[in-house]
């Protein structure tokens, strides 16, 4: 980056769901590390306990599911009343589903975009309404690989980050012009308690040459595959320093290199059909 970070002369408040674990749990400790405040969410907070002990006053600890709009809203107010405003809103909260687009069943579709697109949209609700007063914040919304890219097994993963990434788009340009800034964080495999947490679907033979060879290949990657959550963390801060935040950060080559392809494909798609999307307008 050749942009001088934008040192802030007071605390930041972060409001972080999905702050129990993982990223989440590395953000939560590293802005409280760098001096900021922090309410931090999920579902069950007390293995913050210790940690808000020794943080006081600058850590709030509030137990809340995203699937609860009302809970959420609850989240916010407590967070006002506690530090006056919110800085930073990272939407974090989210899980795996892993198995073909036709093995998973209904309750297991509706389940995961429950949390991962409408948690995240009950989040935007109770907050957006705080940065706007402000005129000012930074909206964390957390995407992954799989927002740009999918293969055999994290079809229903990957619509929900999808789904996230083009409300997102839009989300930016609503956003701009209130001084509020939209950053996707995509980071590839990271070592956090997300893929022990997948629900799988139930399996179907014929997908075993797919589907199956790909949960086989996961389970055999070593641990230098995965990226550190303390080093994920460190980027999307370097994120929030920055005067120009990107709209989409990748975090970790092997995110990079695996949406790359992608995202090349669709241009290509798009070259070599040009005759017959053209013809469309003939």
């Amino acid at each position: 980056m050749t942009e001088e970070l934008n040192h802030q002369t007071h605390p930041r408040t972060w409001l972080i769901t999905g702050a129990t674990s993982g990223i989440g749990r590395e953000l939560t400790l590293q802005a409280l590390a760098n001096g900021d405040t922090v309410s931090a969410l999920a579902r069950d907070t007390s293995s913050l306990d210790e940690l808000a002990q020794a943080h006081g006053e600058r850590l709030l600890l509030i137990p809340a599911d995203v699937r609860d709009e009302q809970a959420v809203r609850d989240a916010v107010d407590g967070t006002l009343a506690r530090f006056g405003r919110i800085d930073v809103v990272a939407n974090n909260a989210g899980y795996g589903l892993f198995g073909a687009v036709e093995e998973a069943s209904d309750a297991q579709v509706r389940a995961v975009f429950d949390t991962n697109v409408f948690g995240v949209l009950n989040v935007l609700r109770a907050t957006l309404p705080v940065l706007r007063a402000q005129r000012s914040g930074h909206v964390l919304q957390g995407s992954s690989v799989y927002g740009q890219s999918a293969h055999p097994g994290v079809g229903l993963l990957a619509a929900t980050k999808y789904a996230v990434e083009g409300l997102s788009d839009a989300l930016a340009a609503e956003l701009a012009p209130l001084g509020i800034k939209v950053t996707l964080i995509q980071p590839g495999m990271t070592a956090t308690p997300f893929l022990a947490n997948l629900d799988v679907a139930a399996g179907l033979s014929d997908y075993d040459q797919t589907v199956r060879e790909v949960q086989k290949a996961i389970g055999e990657l070593p641990p230098s595959a995965f990226s550190a959550a303390a080093r994920i963390a460190e980027g999307i801060r370097t994120a929030v320093d920055s005067p120009n935040p990107p709209l989409r950060l990748a975090l970790g080559t092997a995110s990079a290199t695996a949406m790359r392809p992608a995202l090349e494909a669709r241009i290509a798609d798009l070259d070599s059909w040009q005759n017959v999307t053209g013809a469309v307008d003939r």
